[in-house]
């Protein structure tokens, strides 16, 4: 089967991808691989004492980090598994030297969209959407976030929000993967942001497994 990108993109999108982004993107079951990328991030930024609250709450659950500054040091982490509700499943696991930014993403065939669980405990989840640019980039927007917890399940206010952009490109002068991410929130404007790159290896799932701490501590079938 396809990988959850492929099937949300459909084949012919997925074919404009950069040769490097497709095979980062292909991952999953099938692929049978993981994808480890380490890099630095040039600039990491927030909008300082506004969203200082948000961010030590996040960080918290790994929603948000509170890095900031230059040339900071990352890795993601991208393993496809088999959730608890038999769902692929493909993690997006972004360590950083004060703390981490978890998502677990999955495929969801009624919307034929790929949905972000934001959090080691799926908390906030938010549909995406996909488009592949003219330099074979692959972009990726945030939709409207609901908050899962216990019974509760609700959308999330947008004014409490950020709405993040995602852009992800390989760079065949440097052979590195570039990556630029925004979060803006409709009241205050740009709030959260980084870019950076990265390079990657791909490591067989079959043989060394998936580390249990970039799987979320809980989970949630609803989206």
């Amino acid at each position: 089967m396809p990988s959850i990108f492929q099937r949300a993109l459909g084949d012919a999108a997925f074919a404009r991808l950069h040769p490097q982004l497709q095979r980062r993107f292909g991952v999953g079951l099938d692929s049978g691989e993981a994808c480890i990328g380490k890099g630095v991030m040039s600039r990491v930024w927030n909008a300082g004492l506004l969203v200082r609250p948000f961010l030590s709450l996040g960080s918290r659950r790994n929603i948000l980090v509170k890095d900031a500054g230059r040339n900071i040091p990352f890795q993601i982490e991208n393993y496809p598994y088999v959730d608890s509700y038999g769902r692929e499943t493909v993690t997006f696991v972004r360590t950083f030297p004060g703390g981490r930014f978890d998502a677990t993403m999955i495929y969801n065939d009624t919307r034929a969209q790929v949905v972000d669980y934001l959090g080691d405990h799926q908390h906030i989840a938010t549909p995406l959407a996909l488009s592949v640019d003219d330099q074979g980039g692959l972009i990726m927007r945030s939709g409207r976030q609901r908050f899962l917890e216990g019974p509760l399940a609700f959308p999330i206010p947008p004014a409490a929000t950020g709405t993040a952009t995602v852009s992800e490109h390989f760079d065949d002068r440097t052979g590195r993967f570039t990556i630029a991410v925004t979060v803006s929130n409709p009241w205050l404007g740009r709030i959260f942001g980084y870019w950076g790159s990265f390079t990657v290896e791909y490591v067989d799932v079959a043989e060394h497994g998936v580390p249990a701490n970039v799987k979320p501590r809980r989970e949630d079938a609803r989206c």
